[in-house]
Order: structure tokens, then C-alpha cells, then sequence
């Protein structure tokens, strides 16, 4: 069962990822050239708030 979670999750989320490029590929474009710009430090704070927030929906759905 853990597994099939797991899998489930990870297929979830190339999903998500996909769909924005896939739906707006040339916002997509626009905000992936803006990102390549921006300074290690704020990459590094964008990428911990996103994994606090996916770890706090995690223990709230779980």
C-alpha cells in the first residue's frame, strides 16, 4: 500500500509539473528565464517555503 502511495504521489506530481508548461508554454518560458537570474539565496528560500508548505499539506492531509 505504501508503495502504490508513493507512486501515486510522484505520478501526481510530474503531473502538476508538466501542466503549466504543457497549458502556457511561453509564460512558462518567461518565468523560467527569470528564475535562472535570480541569486542562489533567494532560489534557496523560495525552494524551503515551498517544501514547508508541502510538508505542513502533508501532515494536515495525512
Amino acid at each position: 500500500m505504501l508503495e502504490n502511495t508513493l507512486l501515486a504521489a510522484i505520478a501526481l506530481l510530474f503531473i502538476l509539473e508538466g501542466l503549466l508548461p504543457f497549458v502556457f508554454p511561453e509564460f512558462w518560458r518567461k518565468i523560467m528565464a527569470e528564475a535562472v537570474q535570480l541569486p542562489e539565496k533567494q532560489l534557496r528560500i523560495m525552494g524551503f517555503v515551498s517544501l514547508s508548505i508541502g510538508l505542513a499539506l502533508l501532515l494536515l492531509f495525512s
